[in-house]
């Protein structure tokens, strides 16, 4: 089931996209001549990143590797912590919170304790901080990190959103790409995200056309599964099903790129709907917990809740003016990716090649 719905492009801008992408091919060309230097590191460094402004999903698919990966390897996610309060190179702890660190951190940090996080803004001077480590990674993957040349990854995963094909997008401002189509070559692999659950082979065939997949290149579909709500302060009632929603009268909250694809979900257990939508990454201030909290007690309903992401459940939690009926009353809802297709294939592309580096630099050592 192909995507019928255009791409909007404000043509009027149009001239300006194209100032914007020469000044982008003049960088680009000054890491190619050897003008801008890039270095390379000692351990495998996959980038998860996208050609786009707007979420294509990059925490989320960074978490299936962090899943897939620490089941054999010591791994360290290192993002430059959008928002934060923080300078410099921060190491995440237990006691950091997202304004420390950004959201997308805290939540990684929050879910994968194991799991080395840090943020850094200079890329390669975060990655040379977590090797001085006493206990360093085995492997780094770098989060939105596909702009930052500096650092030369291993190996580069693009992410497209199914909804808003790059192959149909223009440079900023007229349209959302910040690199030029042609750059996804640059990719070992490409995620298509956010893809309906009914993708025909005909619809594999179409979309691995129009991107122009090389034969170097992966390709795969992914879409988000939901899980179980839970709540986002400890103590407040327990996780439960999204079955417990049907019927309910829901706040939906959100600060994300786009909630099309949440409310789209919450929509098959209740028609009871109101939402408050924020800008994405938008910083929850004690103005906005006001307006929610009428908003929410405006609500006639007594079975009543207010639904959050995960990735602004982050910003909630640290906050201590939100009143406890409300903290008894806030969930938010996780998501993980789940491949449309086959997804052994990918993860054993990934170990090839994180055993293949790591042999190789050992070899190169002796």
């Amino acid at each position: 089931m192909i995507r019928t719905e255009p791409v909007r492009i404000s043509k009027w801008l149009l001239p300006f996209s194209w100032l914007y992408g020469f000044v982008v091919y003049i960088r680009n060309k000054f890491f190619d001549w050897g003008l801008l230097k890039h270095e390379e590191f000692e351990v495998p460094v996959i980038c998860v990143g996208n050609i786009t402004v707007g979420g294509t999903g990059k925490t989320p698919h960074t978490e299936y590797l962090v899943r897939l990966l620490s089941k054999q390897y010591r791994v360290a996610v290192l993002s430059r912590g959008y928002k934060r309060s923080s300078k410099g190179f921060v190491l995440a702890t237990d006691s950091s919170t997202s304004a420390m660190i950004g959201d997308e951190s805290f939540q990684i940090k929050k879910k994968y304790p194991d799991t080395i996080v840090a943020v850094d803004a200079d890329r390669r001077r975060g990655i040379r901080k977590l090797l001085a480590l006493e206990n360093p990674p085995e492997i780094i993957l770098l989060d939105d990190a596909f702009q930052h040349r500096y650092v030369k990854p291993s190996y580069t995963i693009i992410l497209s959103d199914y909804n808003r094909p790059v192959y149909e997008d223009r440079l900023l401002p007229a349209g959302r790409l910040r690199e030029p189509f042609s750059s996804m070559r640059n990719a070992n692999m490409i995620i298509v995200t956010k893809c309906p659950d009914d993708l025909q082979p005909i619809d594999f065939r179409i979309i691995s056309h129009d991107i122009n997949v090389f034969p170097y290149q992966g390709l795969y579909f992914t879409s988000f599964t939901y899980k179980n709500i839970e709540p986002v302060f400890s103590g407040a009632n327990q996780s439960d099903s999204l079955a417990a929603l049907r019927n309910k009268h829901i706040l939906l909250v959100t600060g994300i790129a786009s909630p099309k694809a949440l409310l789209k979900e919450l929509s098959k257990y209740t028609e009871k709907i109101d939402t408050l939508t924020y800008p994405d990454h938008h910083n929850f201030g004690s103005k906005d917990i006001k307006h929610i909290t009428n908003t929410f007690r405006g609500i006639k309903s007594e079975d009543k809740l207010i639904l959050v992401t995960e990735k602004d459940a982050a910003r909630f939690v640290s906050r201590d003016d939100i009143d406890e009926d409300l903290r008894q009353r806030l969930f938010y809802i996780p998501i993980e990716v789940t491949f449309v297709g086959e997804a052994r294939d990918f993860d054993e592309k990934i170990y090839k090649h994180v055993r293949e580096n790591i042999r190789n630099r050992r070899l190169l050592k002796k």
